[in-house]
């Protein structure tokens, strides 16, 4: 029997050749195989062999993430959230009809997505409408397009937080930029002057205002915060030089029609950018090398490259070159109200796109203990097992007065990578005392027993009982 990822492929090759209006003759020939055969492959009777899924990708004219089944995974995930909205409370759909409709139908399960998110920004924007003329709301400058962080997350994660042309940059920063110094401030400084003529000024906070980094592109001069840290000056130095140098890769990565308005491509620009400064901070192979060696000690990590526990963390999750793979994280940040603000897997763990996330996540605990690492051994309902460490990080912008922004980092990965992490030491990974069980979202997930449950899932209506109550209000109790 065909794998599960096999017939989705199968489902993908009949919907590619039914939109181009092929036939299953015309393709198999062009395939250089029977119609026959080919009619198998569609119905999820042959698995799709790799040399003819290169032909197939050939005859679509296709990037061959196009028929990557992690994308098709992501749209289920994606469907199931939206379906766990209460507007669908009386429908009973089940993850099986999902999944169908994402394997046979992807263009009509990307319209219900699509549908969705104009549904919901119909729906916040009339909320904001009725806050407005009640006078308790002010909507002046509503946008009603899709947030253009959600569209720059869609780019990171189908490129997998691994973008070659930006590493190569950075390499090649390093071989001709001579920053082989001990003082890799100095050595990027001199390299702006004496490569693209920009002067480097560190200014008092009160002349920068409320920025902690300023460039003027006349008068080519880039002024940096007094409260910038070494290894944060670093960064926006090492930013600069990728403003100036990528300039083809970062236009080329921000026309990608996933970007849909002037804003996220400007977003896009600055995120990869962002992306050659962690490079050319952590060169690729001696942080690899290092995280490898120090069995991914995150601290000692930062130490060692002068970078903060987040741009540590950030950096492990870039290191997908094939081959030369680290250990594939997810990585998650959030505030004291779990807001998610920064989000990316590698790892397979989902994240929530439209509804909050499940609060048993040790990365929420953390506000519990402030700058202390926490480590959590957790399952989902699927019974996938994950490893977390967590940490508050804290924003600070300089003096007495300045406010501090206290968020949350959390990265993980599967259990069967645990081991080579330093936090793993000491724990009994097979013990199902240790696990805690959590889940996406309540909507989607299926632990009635859960103490913390804000929704019912959509898999059980909500049952009210007078006179019963269990471990929460959505959590049914048997009749005695």
């Amino acid at each position: 029997m065909a794998s599960r990822d096999s017939s989705l492929l199968g489902a993908k090759v009949r919907a590619l050749r039914r939109q181009k209006n092929i036939s299953q003759v015309q393709l198999a020939e062009r395939l250089g195989i029977s119609p026959s055969y080919l009619n198998l492959i569609e119905h999820n009777r042959r698995a799709l062999p790799a040399p003819l899924l290169i032909k197939i990708a050939e005859v679509f004219d296709l990037d061959l993430k196009a028929l990557s089944t992690e994308q098709d995974a992501r749209t289920v995930a994606d469907l199931m959230e939206v379906f766990g909205d209460p507007i669908f409370e009386q429908d009973d759909v089940t993850t099986a009809e999902v999944r169908d409709l994402a394997a046979h139908a992807p263009t009509a399960a990307r319209g219900v997505l699509k549908l969705y998110h104009a549904f919901r920004e119909a729906r916040e924007a009339a909320d904001n409408l009725a806050m407005k003329l009640s006078g308790r709301g002010d909507i002046s400058g509503v946008d009603a397009s899709r947030l253009p962080t959600e569209e720059v997350s869609d780019l990171i994660q189908r490129h997998m937080n691994y973008f070659p042309e930006l590493e190569e940059g950075a390499e090649a920063l390093w071989r001709d930029g001579r920053l082989g110094g001990d003082d890799l401030q100095q050595g990027l400084i001199h390299h702006l002057e004496r490569a693209h003529a920009i002067q480097v000024r560190v200014e008092r906070t009160s002349d920068m205002g409320d920025a902690i980094r300023r460039y003027d592109p006349e008068k080519r001069v880039l002024w940096l915060s007094e409260v910038l840290r070494r290894g944060s000056r670093n960064f926006q130095l090492a930013y600069q030089i990728g403003l100036e140098t990528q300039v083809a890769a970062l236009d080329r990565y921000a026309a990608d029609p996933l970007l849909t308005s002037d804003s996220a491509r400007a977003l896009a620009r600055v995120v990869l950018a962002n992306y050659f400064a962690s490079a050319v901070l952590m060169p690729y192979g001696p942080f690899l090398e290092a995280a490898r060696q120090e069995r991914y000690d995150i601290d000692l990590l930062g130490h060692r490259f002068r970078t903060s526990f987040e741009q540590a963390c950030h950096r492990l999750t870039t290191l997908r070159r094939p081959g030369a793979e680290g250990v594939p994280f997810h990585f998650v940040r959030v505030d004291i109200a779990g807001n998610i603000s920064k989000r990316f897997s590698a790892s397979g763990l989902r994240f929530a796109r439209f509804s909050g996330a499940c609060p048993r996540w040790s990365v929420f605990q953390s506000f519990l203990t402030p700058g202390m690492i926490r480590t959590q051994l957790s399952q989902m309902p699927d019974g996938t097992g994950y490893f977390w460490i967590s940490r508050t990080v804290q924003k600070e912008g300089g003096g007495y007065h300045a406010p501090r922004t206290l968020l949350a980092i959390g990265i993980g990965c599967e259990v069967s990578h645990a081991r080579k992490l330093v936090y793993a030491d000491g724990m009994d990974l097979e013990s199902s005392q240790a696990v805690v069980p959590v889940g996406l979202t309540c909507r989607l997930c299926e632990r009635t027993d859960c103490e913390q449950r804000a929704f019912p899932p959509i898999q059980h209506p909500l049952k009210v009982q007078e006179n019963v109550r269990g471990v929460s209000f959505f959590a049914p109790v048997a009749e005695r």
